[in-house]
This record gives structure tokens, sequence and C-alpha cells, in this order.
């Protein structure tokens, strides 16, 4: 089209494709949302993107889905919602994944920057609300910089440990267009450094030296082994170097069960009697008493992303910043063939000593797993569970007392295949990472045991489930009760005061399944478990296994909590 002087006119482009343009060139191939006035662009230029939008009905759930499919697929994930409450309804799901380390961008809309400050429809401070719970927080201010900030987001979100970044993005400033010459789009892997450093070499050497003066060491993996890529290091250097294993978080499934320097339930044993313990990727937060459970006498290493995670809470002999993978790795070449007959032989009696605890722990607990009791007793279900799992089987947990049992018996069989909220402890993460799992990777099958109070905060997005097509295992563990903050009420209060807020009705689930779509049963003997859960894995649908579990029964980490006593 020729201008009335004579000239070409110039390429616009709006902010809501220059959005979308610069989360394709970060490889983002979906997000997650619910739709707003403010936010519409967006959908517009990723429907131009080939980028798919999946609605949900609560943004609670679309941040939780968007920290889900980080996990899953290692890149960045992303949620658009509207202003005002939209915005504030995703502040959970953010928060969990700034606790979580997981990277994600939540984009929020934002009335019209010529409205500022006159009270337009849905108008909030979000940044202000969002700056203690992101890593990068920001207002686009012009239409130019669209492209720029979202990327400059993303690079905040790898920046140490990963974490979330938030955006609002005024209407006005989304729907307007201006010259594509005159915005800043950058072009994907050209923004970011690498970050997989391996710290001072001369601590790689001193770590070396201390593993092969070390006759009981032992090492945790924690998250940071998954979310830096580095399950293949971290099986290399434990074979390697010949040192028993423990795994918490999204570092479980690393090693696989049965694997010899896989370990599990004899954890506190060796933080006990270990001369040297290494954490990779784990803070020394309540799930480790703040490190008041690793003996006094022993060496202890720290590796971290993080420079301010290294050494909170209690002193250590070496911390190393950087990458889980490139750290693990480079000690395994500089460890190699340091360690002395000697050494090896006490290594193999202190493995031996630790199989014998470990094997002794599971034993004493084998008949409550095969339990016949009605109500079910939970290690029932979670035995169940675990000899239900395939190696293709992603496991979800989503509860309190309920999922604490599950993390005693359930062991994935594969890197990444394990996913709970975090240390947040946030409820209601399971029906949106099974979105994610399922939406990143149809081809695994995807197993996700509730409470019945978690599953019952985001329950209602089953239905995008169905109308997805994404299906998966559901398990809900029913106790018609909180069961995990009914055992505090009572250990501290008296059994007469045990029922206050915290009992639920008797809902039967496996109806709201099939009633919104999906496959249900109900389940009220233990025998019953296992071909429930194959009828539901051959229904080919989004499924629920309503498992009447013993409300009088409670897992051992629920009773150990400090915070009962």
């Amino acid at each position: 089209m020729e201008a009335t002087n004579g000239a070409a006119e110039p390429e616009v482009i709006s902010g809501g494709h220059l959005v979308a343009k610069a989360l394709k060139a970060e490889g983002v191939d979906v997000i997650f949302t619910l739709c707003g006035g403010h936010i519409i662009d967006i959908y517009d230029g990723c429907v131009d993107e080939g980028i798919e939008v999946v609605d949900v009905r609560h943004e609670q759930v679309a941040a939780h889905a968007a920290d889900g499919y980080a996990r899953i697929t290692g890149k960045p994930g992303c949620a658009v919602v509207t202003a005002g409450p939209g915005t504030t309804d995703a502040v959970t799901g953010v928060a969990n994944a700034l606790r979580a380390e997981s990277p994600m961008l939540l984009i929020g809309g934002q009335g019209a920057l010529s409205q500022h400050k006159m009270g337009s429809l849905q108008d909030l401070p979000h940044v202000d609300m969002m700056n203690p719970i992101t890593k990068f927080a920001a207002t686009v201010p012009h239409t130019e910089r669209v492209a720029d900030l979202v990327s400059m987001a993303f690079r905040e979100c790898f920046a140490g440990a990963p974490g979330p970044s938030f955006l609002e993005i005024p209407r006005d400033i989304l729907d307007a267009k201006v010259p594509v010459s005159r915005a800043r789009i950058p072009e994907g892997g050209r923004y970011r450094a690498s970050t997989r450093s391996i710290g001072d070499p001369a601590d790689i050497e001193r770590l070396a030296d201390l593993i092969a003066h070390s006759e009981k060491p032992c090492v945790l993996l924690g998250s940071q082994v998954w979310t830096t890529r580095g399950s293949d290091d971290a099986v290399d250097f434990v074979r390697t170097l010949d040192i028993p294993a423990f795994m918490n978080g999204s570092g479980r499934g690393t090693l696989p069960p049965g694997d010899p320097h896989h370990l599990q339930l004899a954890r506190r044993y060796a933080f006990r009697n270990a001369d040297l313990i290494i954490i990779v990727g784990s803070p020394f937060d309540f799930r480790m008493g703040y490190g008041k459970r690793l003996s006094p006498s022993a060496t202890v290493v720290q590796i971290d992303l993080d420079y301010r995670t290294v050494g909170k809470n209690r002193d250590i002999d070496l911390g190393i910043v950087g990458d889980a993978g490139a750290v693990l790795a480079a000690v395994t070449q500089a460890a190699s063939g340091r360690i002395s007959a000697p050494s090896s032989n006490n290594r193999k009696a202190w493995l031996d000593e630790l199989r014998g605890v470990e094997d002794a722990t599971y034993q004493k607990r084998l008949p409550r797993q095969h339990s016949d009791a009605s109500p079910i007793d939970p290690y029932r279900l979670v035995h169940e569970i675990n000899e239900f799992l395939t190696e293709d089987s992603i496991y979800i947990g989503d509860g309190g007392d309920i999922v604490t049992f599950s993390g005693q018996v359930v062991q994935p069989k594969s890197p990444g295949h394990w996913m709970d909220p975090g240390p947040l402890g946030t409820l209601g993460v399971g029906i949106p990472f099974v979105m994610a799992a399922k939406y990143a990777r149809p081809d695994k099958e995807v197993v996700a045991l509730f409470g019945d109070g978690a599953f019952s905060l985001t329950g209602w997005d089953f239905e995008t489930l169905v109308r997805y097509n994404l299906p998966f295992v559901g398990i809900v563990g029913n106790n018609s009760s909180m069961n995990q903050i009914r055992y505090g009420q009572i250990a501290k209060y008296g059994a007469d005061r045990g029922r206050v807020g915290n009992t639920l009705g008797d809902v039967r689930y496996d109806e709201f399944a099939k009633m919104l779509g999906g496959y249900g049963e109900e389940v009220r003997h233990p025998e019953d478990i296992g071909p429930a859960l194959l009828r539901a894995r051959e229904s080919g649908l989004p499924s629920l296994i309503n498992v009447w579990v013993d409300p009088e029964v409670y897992a051992p980490g629920t009773m150990n909590q400090t915070m009962y006593k």
C-alpha cells in the first residue's frame, strides 16, 4: 500500500503479537490461561505463532500448570491472566513456583496507562504485590518494549536458582501497534548465557579429595539434579565413586528402585553416622531439620545454584555454587582412581550397613503395606499405587497426610517422574500438574494421588482434562478430613477438640468424575484397589478412583511434625 507521500507504509505489529513472538523465541508452545478482556490480543498473537492456548477454570490452575510444565520440559512455563482478581487468583501458583525453584512467567493484564490512577476496571498494584514472590516483576511501559521485557523476564527466571517472573502489560500497550523496525525482538538462544557452572575448580579438587579419603560418605540428590537435567551425571557420580544416595523432591527417580546405591528409608541413620555428607540442590529447610539432622562430626558439603542457599541455617565445610550436573560430572572425573583398596573395602561395609537398616525398616512396615483392614490402611493404598507404576508413569502427589504416606513407599522408576508441590506445601497442584504433564508428554502415563481436601481446591478443572482429552489415572485417598491438621489438633488440644474446622463431607469423587465425562470407581476393600487402577488405565479417560481410607491412621511424617510438639 502506498502512503499519500508516495512512501511505503511501515510494517506494524501489536503488543499482543510481540508477546507471542517472544514466547515462541523462548520455545514456549503452550500458554495456560483464563480469558479476560485485558489480554485477548495475546491470544490473537499465539494463534499466528502456533502457540496452543489452554483455557482453564481458575487462574490458580493456570499458574500451577505453568509451574508443572516447566518441571516436565525444562523450558519455562507461561500463564496469562487478566487484571485484578485474575492476577490475584494466580498468586498462589507463583508463590509455589518460587519456593520450588520453577522457571515460569506470569503475564497479567492491567488497565490502560491512559487511565492510570483513575480507577479503571480491575486496576490493582500488581507489581507491588508480585515483587516479594518473584525474581523479577515489572510493568511494560511502551509497546516497543514488549518483547524485550518478555525476554528480560525469562532471563531473570534463570538467574541463579530458577524461579518465576511477572510482567504486567497495560491494555493500551498490548493493543497498540508500532512499526516492527522500532520494536526490539530478541532472537531465541542469543539473549541468555549458559548457567552450567562448576564453581571454583579448586573446590572441585577439594571435594574429590574428601571423597577419596571418606569411609562413610553419602549424598542427597535434591530437586536441582532434575532442574539442571543432571540425572545422568548424578548416576555416574554415585556408581563410579561408590557412594550411597538418597533422593528428595524432583530428585526422586534419579536412581531406579533396586539399584545397589539407591536408599530411601535409612536416611536418618546415614545422616547421623556418615563421615562425609554431600547435599546437592536441596536447602537446609524444614525438611532437613534446618540442617540439625546432620551429624555434627561429619564433613558437610553443599552444592547449589544459589549462593544465598549455601551455608544457610547450618555451617558447612565446603560450599560450591554451580550447576548440579556439571559439578558432579567434574568431581567424578577428578576423583576417579583416587579411592584406595582399603577405603573401597570400608565403603562396601558402609553400604552393607545402610542396606541392613533399609531392609529392617522395610520389613517392619511390610505388614501394613499388605494390610487387609477395612477401612483401608493408607500404607496399603500407596503400596498398590507403587506396584501399579510403570517405567513411563509420572507420579504426582497432591495432599497432606496421604501424600506423606506415599513419600515413604512410592518410588518413581525414572528421573523426572515425581512431582509434588515442593516446600511451600501447596494443596491443589494435582489437577494442574496432571494437565501440564499430560500436555507436555502425551506419551507418558500420569498417575496422581489426591487427598480429598486437596482435590477440592482445583478439582473443577478435571473438566478441562476431559475437554482436552488428557487421560490420567487419579486416586482420591478419601477420609472425609483434612487429616494432617486433625492429627495436630488432637495432639495439642485433645480428642474432644479434634474435629474443629477440619471435617469434610463424604463426597463420591468417582461420581463427580463420571458427571464431567471421565471414568470413576469407588473402592472400599483393599483387594479391589489394583483391579480398579487397571480399569482406569484401560478406560483411556481422565479418571478418579475414590478409595475410602481409615481416618484414624496417620503417617509417621505427620506425627513427627515439629509444629505439633
